[in-house]
């Protein structure tokens, strides 16, 4: 199975693809979707749905997983983040994938082993259960975990015959 992971934002989008096979995971590509900070609000969006787009076209993947949004002290920066997350869930949405949600922590105890684990860490794991990702930034890497998270995810919800939980279709 090919997961897109997506760790959303404004000024930048993270994007990672892996591979899953059983508990086999393999590293495919990873990058960022930077948006102009000089255009309006729909502009930047618009930036943010092309390249999600071509993210897809290009590696095909098979299911989506984005991280949920963390509830920010700024609300003007978190209807922002939220905005650009919609945009992360409605393109894999639009093209028929699965979409899993996942909180922040639950992505990070799914790499690390700790729901508090810092970026640096995270980072850290990244590089070592996918070795061939290189050196990647942390929105990067937080895309990839996503992915991981995912992948753990759907494994054990597919071994119990159920639903997966956060998914939209």
């Amino acid at each position: 199975m090919r997961i897109l992971g997506i760790d959303p934002g404004l000024q930048k989008t993270g994007w990672g693809i892996i591979e899953s096979d059983g508990h086999r995971l393999s590293y495919i590509a990873c990058g960022l979707v930077r948006t102009t900070a000089s255009k309006t609000l729909p502009e930047r969006l618009s930036e943010l749905d092309h390249g999600l787009s071509a993210v897809l076209e290009r590696f095909q993947p098979d299911e989506a997983a984005i991280e949920e949004t963390f509830v920010n002290k700024n609300p003007a920066s978190a209807l922002k983040l939220g905005v650009a997350r919609g945009v992360g869930i409605v393109v894999p949405a639009r093209n028929g994938l699965v979409v899993g949600e996942y909180p922040a922590n639950l992505v990070k105890k799914s790499v690390v082993g700790a729901g508090k684990a810092g970026k640096d860490q995270v980072g850290m794991m990244i590089r070592i259960l996918l070795p061939a990702c290189g050196d990647i930034g942390e929105d990067e890497a937080d895309a990839l975990a996503v992915a991981i998270c995912h992948t753990h995810h759907a494994q054990s919800n597919a071994l119990m015959g159920g639903k997966m939980i956060g998914a939209a279709r």
